[in-house]
């Protein structure tokens, strides 16, 4: 299955979503404003990716500035990196694809729209 996180009113979650409808791929948006992802989650997608945990936060977005992440940061612990992003939806970096198997694990992930990295992942489904 493929699950995008989204906001939408993000101009790149849009293109990215009409890109999937364009391939003809199947898949389940969720909002990740009105329904943030919980610790778990965000933890299941980061350990899939094979990113810093770093490249989960919007570091153009308002919650990242007034939150005064960019300081913080580096001195928090993944633990407390996770529970900022699970605690404020816009706080993420977005969009996010990640593509789960059956039992629920995840399979692939790809944060931001990288269109060449989305096709590779829902192409070879």
């Amino acid at each position: 299955a493929i699950k995008v996180l989204h906001y939408k009113g993000c101009s790149t979650c849009k293109q990215a979503l009409a890109w999937l409808k364009a391939q003809k791929v199947t898949f389940e948006a969720v909002d990740q404003v009105e329904e943030p992802p919980g610790v778990a989650e965000l933890e299941g997608l980061w350990k899939a990716s094979g990113l810093a945990l770093k490249a989960f936060f919007n570091i153009s977005g308002e919650s990242y500035r007034k939150g005064n992440f960019k300081d913080r940061l580096p001195a928090m612990s993944e633990a407390a990196q996770l529970a900022a992003l699970a605690a404020d939806g816009k706080l993420i970096k977005r969009p996010i694809l990640a593509v789960v198997d059956g039992t629920g694990a995840v399979q692939g992930v790809s944060v931001g729209f990288k269109q060449d990295e989305w096709a590779k992942l829902v192409v070879k489904r």
